[in-house]
């Protein structure tokens, strides 16, 4: 196995199946349950389920029972394009397997169906649902071992494969930079979306590096040019639009996001900001 791969493999295991991951057991704890009854606190329930209505009215803590309703069916998609091939801490790519097994881990962790498709400017590969924590370990190993250089992400021809794929209602989690012409209403109308944003500080606030010669990993040309304050500003400009334009989208259309920078911890971002999804 893939070195990197493994060490992935070994800390996302051990994050998802310790006894707590901060204060929450599991990325997706709460889902495909439905309300069943009330009964009284007691100590090691999870004080997120505290009714607060009835714990007021009785004066002691009451908490919200649920019943299994239905497995989830969890499915994670990484766009690697050419532009995921950089990072100044680690690789945004590296980030985007770390995040997916996390995802997988979670969701088998949970009873749950996992699924995986690695996509760039086509379909490269698919994993097909699984309960088997194996099913991690591959999807691991073929994210490290992938090669973006060359490859432009296609987020029209993601959301017609997918649309075309995807036949049952999923929780799915798009994982990339989100660079670029992107319209996911297809897919947030039939699923619960979320989108998980990767991305280097420094690509978002990079310093003026004066004359250089520069490669695009997507089409793999190279240029030259003064990397200087005015070529910045219309950089940051450019990318603050493209996020600001993806955010009203994502807004507009009920799609929950997160943004992970490569220095932060992928898991402990995503359940700070996932809660009960």
């Amino acid at each position: 196995m893939n070195p990197a791969a493994k060490k992935i493999i070994l800390k996302t295991k051990k994050q998802v199946y310790a006894e707590r991951v901060g204060n929450n057991p599991s990325l997706f704890q709460g889902e495909g349950f439905e309300f069943s009854e009330l009964r009284e606190y007691v100590h090691g329930d999870d004080v997120r389920k505290i009714d607060w209505k009835t714990t007021a009215k009785l004066g002691k803590p009451y908490v919200k029972v649920y019943k299994e309703e239905r497995e989830l069916n969890v499915v994670a998609v990484s766009v690697l394009g050419g532009s995921v091939y950089f990072g100044t801490v680690r690789q945004k790519s590296e980030v985007i397997a770390e995040i997916v097994a996390t995802l997988g881990f979670s969701a088998i962790k949970n009873s749950d169906l996992f699924s995986h498709f690695l996509f760039a400017d086509d379909l490269y590969s698919i994993c097909k649902p699984s309960k088997k924590l194996f099913a991690v370990h591959q999807v691991a190993e073929e994210l490290i071992s992938f090669d973006p250089l060359g490859k432009e992400a296609d987020y029209h021809a993601l959301v017609s494969m997918l649309s075309k794929r995807l036949k049952k209602k999923a929780l799915l989690f798009i994982v990339s930079d989100f660079v670029g012409d992107i319209d996911l209403k297809p897919l947030s109308k039939k699923h619960d979306l979320f989108a998980v944003i990767v991305r280097d500080k420094f690509e978002e606030n990079p310093d003026e590096l004066g004359y250089l010669r520069l490669v695009d990993m997507e089409n793999q040309k190279s240029f030259e040019g003064n990397i200087d304050r005015q070529t910045l500003t219309h950089y940051k400009k450019a990318l603050h639009e493209n996020d600001e334009r993806l955010y009203r989208q994502f807004k507009k259309q009920g799609i929950r996001f997160v943004k992970v920078y490569t220095d932060e911890d992928p898991a402990l971002k995503l359940i700070k900001h996932m809660g009960k999804v």
